[in-house]
């Protein structure tokens, strides 16, 4: 599979088709990759002999989300959403960026090919509190995008879920939220499930360490689980600490299966039918 120095090998293909909800084909991490950017054509190739036929490739500022949009052209198998991640907007703002960034993309979410806004949310982790007001002006205008465009909201949501859900209830949630990469336990799970919100997990479900995260995917109401990479971090075990993409996703279906007692085609019929409501079919 590809450079055996930068990519695992892949596993055995699913039974059944699932969608990667949320990847970044267009990320170059030298860490990851070594100096040879990944081939997005190649990569989704991989992803389709495994199963994962379709995914959402995310924009985390202005030129990413444009390159989400191309890629969606370009290719029948990607949808793309575009926003300002929550570490950009403050970086924005400090050099009077914001507004206009934030105009480029709500222009860009105008393409047909755009499902989703985001991802967008806060992240106390990165960002020190004087960036905080920057993340929640930002936050709310992707808010306000995704309700007037009747598009998909994609969260990123890190050490702040209690602010995530109170701007979201302040603002009012579009009628269809994400909670990509979720990391709450179960308590935040009932409350996503109680308002409708979805939670995407990723390859840190596999982490024999997750236990909180586990319970939560325990509480979550099946028809609110979607499954993503957030590739070309968060890679599943065993492959854990080299670099992830689409085709590595099996891992994590098949852990969300035997936790949740689904046959493997369960499993992927569920979250293939669980993506397509959140994101329309493509």
């Amino acid at each position: 599979m590809g450079d055996s120095t930068a990519w695992p090998i892949a596993p055995q293909p699913l039974v059944g088709t699932v969608i990667d909800s949320h990847t970044h084909l267009d990320v170059h991490d030298t860490s990851l990759h070594g100096e040879n950017p990944p081939d997005p054509r190649q990569l989704l190739e991989w992803a389709r002999e495994v199963g994962v036929d379709r995914v959402v490739q995310v924009g985390c500022d202005v030129a990413s989300s444009r390159w989400a949009v191309d890629a969606a052209n370009l290719y029948p198998t990607v949808i793309a959403t575009v926003a300002l991640h929550p570490n950009v907007a403050p970086r924005l703002a400090e050099k009077g960026e914001l507004a206009s960034s934030l105009s480029q993309i709500s222009e860009l979410a105008q393409s047909p090919r755009v499902r989703g806004i985001g991802e967008t949310g806060l992240d106390y982790f990165r960002t020190k509190e004087s960036g905080r007001p920057a993340q929640h002006e930002s936050f709310r205008f992707h808010i306000d995008l995704a309700k007037q465009l009747d598009k998909t909201l994609v969260i990123h949501d890190r050490d702040s879920h209690d602010d995530v859900i109170s701007v979201l209830l302040d603002q009012g949630a579009p009628d269809r939220v994400i909670f990509h990469c979720f990391s709450g336990d179960a308590d935040m799970a009932r409350i996503c499930a109680e308002h409708g919100w979805y939670m995407s997990f990723a390859g840190v479900i596999t982490f024999k360490n997750s236990v909180a995260l586990r319970e939560a995917l325990m509480v979550a109401p099946l028809d609110s689980i979607l499954v993503e990479t957030d590739a070309p971090y968060l890679t599943p075990t065993p492959a854990r600490g080299k670099v992830n993409a689409s085709y590595l996703m099996p891992y994590t279906v098949r852990t969300i299966a035997n936790l949740r007692g689904l046959s493997e085609q369960e499993a992927a019929s569920t979250l293939t039918r669980n993506a397509i409501r959140a994101f329309g079919d493509w």
